[in-house]
């Protein structure tokens, strides 16, 4: 079974390069919009959906490369021996001066509307908590 890419691309209210940087690469800003806890040790990030005392849903994802107020690419563990990832990516738009976040992500056949789904409630997650 092939893995198919998703390539998503949705406009920030930010011109600001650090804030825009710590939401996609620190525990603090992906605690905002992708997970309700995120923890960072060595090179693993732990995402935590749910209340840690009562049912929840515990996931660790490997850095595999990073380029400071550029890029941040992970893998999660249990796609380990898959060639997969996901990708956050900061763009800056030339016509209204805003940053773009550019997400890359993998989805099994029949998975990929749910994928996007998840993508487009992180994203609604973000500009509640955020206003960007």
């Amino acid at each position: 079974m092939e893995d198919n890419r998703i390539s998503l691309e949705r406009e920030l209210r930010s011109k600001s390069a650090s804030i825009i940087w710590s939401l996609i690469s620190t525990p603090a800003g992906l605690g905002k919009w992708m997970a309700d806890e995120v923890k960072f040790e060595g090179n693993t990030f732990t995402f935590t959906w749910g209340n840690v005392w009562s049912r929840h849903e515990t996931r660790t994802a490997t850095l595999l490369e990073m380029k400071n107020f550029d890029y941040i690419r992970l893998r999660w563990s249990e796609d380990e021996y898959r060639d997969t990832y996901f990708e956050l990516r900061m763009c800056k738009s030339d016509i209204t001066g805003d940053y773009i976040l550019e997400i890359t992500d993998y989805a099994t056949d029949g998975d990929t509307d749910t994928l996007v789904d998840i993508w487009d409630a992180n994203m609604e997650k973000l500009h509640r908590s955020t206003g960007l």
